[in-house]
């Protein structure tokens, strides 16, 4: 029998685990990256990630947006306001099941819930105007190459 000191630091020890696991956990689908969630101001996501690399203007089909890239990161604001996405080629960045880039098709369709997988792109949520999808890109070898969360806007 195990005397309830013992216990208490065997509780203790794995709850650690748990809540480090979970801290380190830089992939939250359907809500951002490292650090940063979908709908987050300018001025949160540089108080969380720093002063960007380099900002970049750029025009796509729904107009102006503002690009910040950090190493292997790069955030987008929609016309100016908010996050609107976020992805990655770090290799350090994973999910909570530990998936991120580097892993494998088949990793990714095992730990990642409510994944559906087509060719070399697997994704989580909807891509509806409005709705947010987290993707992930494949390489030819279906292996993980970048990781996108970010919110459909056409």
């Amino acid at each position: 029998m195990m005397r309830p000191v013992r216990r208490g630091l065997l509780v203790a020890v794995i709850l650690a685990g748990v809540l480090a696991a979970a801290a380190n956990s830089t992939i939250v689908p359907q809500r951002g990256i490292a650090g940063v969630s979908i709908g987050m101001s300018k001025k949160k996501v540089r108080a969380i990630l720093g002063k960007p690399r380099k900002v970049v203007q750029k025009m796509n089909v729904a107009g102006p947006f503002t690009e910040y890239q950090y190493r292997a990161l790069t955030v987008d604001f929609q016309n100016g306001r908010v996050l609107t996405d976020v992805s990655t080629t770090r290799r350090h960045e994973r999910t909570a099941s530990g998936v991120g880039v580097g892993s494998t098709k088949s990793e990714v369709q095992k730990a990642v819930h409510g994944v559906s997988c087509n060719g070399a792109v697997c994704k989580v949520g909807k891509s509806r105007p409005g709705k947010i999808v987290t993707t992930f890109y494949l390489s030819k070898s279906g292996k993980v190459i970048l990781v996108a969360v970010g919110r459909v806007i056409d």
